[in-house]
């Protein structure tokens, strides 16, 4: 049954991508000049790009790495870029059913209507790729966020906690070791107290984070209380066994359901994964039960991947929620529907003596692009106000 179920799913994502691909293919190919050499050149173009994501799943497990890299690449560019083709090809047929009652653009077959197509397609193709240059330096320029938190606890002999936490880092083909060295020597300049991951660390993709050691950058991070992390819903789509013994070889201490006290100052807790009932068929444990025993004058900090049901933590007395997962849509407009989804897409909010953070991420899952959100690494001090 559950294969069923995986296999419809992929089944309607297939359709709907080769639905969009299409509908765009053939407004560009009505919009181009009648010059045979023209319009082969766009349909052997457009074939390359709509098909190489499909053909890099093709290659993912074989040993043309350097092809699938390629394919890798450039079909997931073409997934934003279908996107706001797709988005722009709307706005134009919107335009053109307003005009059957206002009469705004040249007859149809005139010189100045053919112009017209032909200067739309070249004007959208332009914005498409402007579009998507920001949006990949964008995504290779994340910012530290820094945020100043008071808990109403005392924190045994610390003044202060200086708390560096990263979310969505999604290691993988298009976020390789270059780019994970960047971010440990971007931590470690800000001399944190602790490194916390809040989930998908790895991206599901694991074939060349394992042939390329991609996460061993991570071995560096410096932190005197440790480096620790949760799991995402993307460890489990990858494999969590796997996902779970290789991020222990980074030094990375995962909390799984259950709770630490560090430094004998405060409580670390860590949540499995929301999803983790999908791919293993057991229900990850309830918060009360994690934290059941401990003692409660002393701070609690809890990483739960996917930001659902945030009243939990606060019914629990958790002082700080570090949370990921949403990317806050990654790109706009998908942001629209994260904020629908999500109580908090982005960013910080209290709810009585719970804090809570939900980080848009450092990395990105598809195409290496962000827009309308800029990717960090989030920086807090936590201050407690009992002495």
């Amino acid at each position: 049954m559950k294969l069923l179920s995986f296999i419809a799913v992929v089944l309607v994502i297939f359709v709907v991508y080769c639905g969009a691909n299409y509908f765009v293919f053939i407004r560009g190919l009505q919009s181009i000049p009648q010059i045979a050499w023209f319009r082969y050149s766009y349909i052997t173009v457009f074939i390359f790009l709509s098909s190489s994501y499909l053909i890099s799943k093709a290659l993912e497990h074989t040993s043309f790495i350097g092809f699938h890299h390629l394919f890798y690449w450039v079909g997931s560019f073409w997934f934003a870029a279908l996107l706001y083709f797709l988005m722009s090809v709307i706005i134009v047929d919107s335009l053109k059913i307003s005009n059957l009652a206002f009469n705004f653009l040249p007859a149809k077959d005139s010189l100045p209507y053919l112009q017209l197509k032909i200067y739309s397609f070249a004007g959208i193709v332009i914005i498409v790729s402007l579009i998507l240059t920001y949006g990949y330096w964008n995504a290779r320029h994340p910012r530290v966020k820094r945020l100043e938190i008071s808990v109403e606890k005392n924190m045994g002999t610390r003044k202060s906690l200086t708390i560096a936490m990263v979310s969505d880092i999604h290691l993988g083909t298009l976020l390789g070791k270059q780019r994970v060295n960047e971010m440990v020597e971007q931590i470690n300049v800000l001399k944190p107290d602790i490194v916390l991951f809040a989930g998908d660390i790895l991206d599901e993709v694991q074939t060349p984070i394992f042939r390329n050691n991609v996460g061993e950058p991570l071995k560096n991070l410096i932190a005197p209380l440790g480096v620790y992390g949760i799991t995402g819903n993307h460890e489990y789509i990858g494999g969590i066994n796997q996902s779970v013994n290789y991020l222990e070889s980074l030094n990375i201490k995962l909390v799984r359901d259950t709770v630490l006290l560090v430094d004998n100052c405060f409580y670390l807790a860590g949540r499995n994964d929301k999803d983790q009932i999908r791919f293993t068929r057991k229900p990850r444990k309830p918060l009360n039960e994690i934290l059941a025993g401990i003692n409660s004058q002393l701070p609690i900090i809890l990483l739960d991947h996917q930001p659902y049901k945030l009243t939990e933590a606060e019914e629990n007395g958790v002082d700080l929620q570090l949370s990921g997962h949403t990317h806050h849509g990654q790109f706009w407009p998908i942001k629209l529907i994260t904020l629908k989804i999500f109580e908090v897409s982005w960013g910080y909010i209290r709810k009585s003596n719970t804090n809570i953070y939900v980080s848009c991420g450092y990395g990105y899952w598809g195409p290496p692009i962000r827009i309308g959100n800029t990717p960090e690494i989030v920086l807090i001090t936590l201050l407690p106000t009992k002495m």
